[in-house]
């Protein structure tokens, strides 16, 4: 059984979020907490596999709470978010202080919403509880070019593997032969993303392309934030932009993101179509736009994350010359996304996600 503890001053939201997880066999609520004081209580006297937490609370807020769990007793935590700046910002506070992901509170507010939300809920649970159990013992896993110890800030679990060497910079020699990087992320990606970025010079010859899995409130303080902390420029994706190297466009949520070549430039379009795509913005039609339109200049990245979104679009541009990279299973919160196209047989390199930056600017080279 996974033991979940649910945090919320709303007793309207304990309820309904102790109801979803309970009609899956495997998920036991075993305590309910109205502030982070009294959750911090329960997770002691508990010590669930995961934790639902709520951010605005009186007394103890979810954001102190949280830094009380990953400093005294660290596991998955899930932050309960309203869609709004606020809580987009504060979400993405909790997401650096070691959450592993959030639900959308908004959608919880209405009998039928609450319907749409349920299974990924559960999943949510299920997945983080099972990445708790993999690494809390040694495994073998895919050869990776270095496994780190693995953090709270990146998950609740630290990996037993033993440190490899880091990814060696290749000498450039030349103008790049790919300018375009496509990145598809989801779950745990916010802070993988801010890694990566991060870690980039101000001077990085390639323009890139991000579809992160993420509600429409929360991509442009995303993009605001990363700016903020990253030597490249970062932005939400609008009509009329165009790509330009040493900056990267975050997908506004939402809505797809594609990129067209014209005969001097290459445009953003921000558009709603493939209406029936399973995620808005969606890895498979950014990363296939890019294949569509620059082909072999261009190399995709495939980042922590649920499901399989961005496989078909890495095949595409696998067969048209791209690159492709793939972050590992031991430094994944999720190991989804990623493990589709290592099992698919199209990621050229598996790559831990303090060398992904290195690797990114070692393949504008290859």
């Amino acid at each position: 059984m996974i033991k979940v503890v649910v945090v919320d001053d709303s007793a309207f939201m304990r309820k309904a979020i102790s109801t979803m997880l309970t009609k899956d066999p495997e998920i036991d609520v075993v305590a309910t907490a109205r502030d982070g004081e009294e959750g911090l209580e329960m997770i002691r006297k508990h010590n669930p596999d995961v934790v639902t937490m709520d951010i605005e609370m009186p007394r103890m807020d979810g954001l102190t709470a949280l830094r009380h769990i990953m400093m005294e007793m660290p596991r998955p935590v899930l932050m309960v978010s309203s869609l709004t700046n606020e809580g987009a910002e504060a979400t993405l506070k909790a997401l650096d202080l070691g959450a592993v992901d959030f639900i959308p509170k908004q959608l919880s507010k209405v009998s039928l919403d609450i319907v749409k939300i349920e299974a990924n809920l559960i999943a949510k649970v299920k997945i983080v509880a099972s990445r708790k159990m993999l690494h809390s013992r040694a495994r073998v896993s895919a050869p990776v070019v270095r496994t780190p110890q693995y953090t709270p800030s990146a998950s609740s679990a630290t990996s037993a593997a033993a440190p490899r060497p880091s990814v060696a910079p290749i000498q450039p020699s030349g103008s790049p032969k790919r300018d375009v990087v496509a990145i598809g992320v989801s779950t745990g990606g916010p802070p993988a993303v801010q890694k990566v970025l991060s870690a980039l010079p101000a001077d990085f010859p390639a323009s890139i392309v991000i579809a992160q899995h993420m509600p429409q409130a929360f991509t442009g303080p995303f993009a605001k934030r990363l700016d903020g902390l990253c030597k490249i420029s970062v932005k939400e994706a609008e009509p009329g932009d165009r790509l330009k190297p040493g900056c990267a466009f975050i997908a506004p949520g939402g809505r797809h993101l594609m990129i067209k070549q014209m005969i001097s430039r290459i445009d953003l379009e921000i558009t709603s179509e493939p209406a029936s795509a399973l995620y808005k913005p969606s890895a498979n039609v950014l990363i296939g736009s890019v294949a569509d339109s620059v082909g072999r200049r261009a190399l995709g990245v495939i980042l922590t994350g649920m499901g399989n979104d961005g496989m078909e679009g890495i095949r595409a541009l696998k067969q048209k010359g791209g690159r492709a990279l793939a972050q590992s299973d031991a430094t994944c919160v999720v190991y989804g996304m990623p493990k589709a196209i290592v099992d698919a047989g199209l990621s050229d390199e598996i790559v831990d996600i303090d060398d992904m930056a290195q690797a990114i600017m070692n393949n504008l080279y290859i």
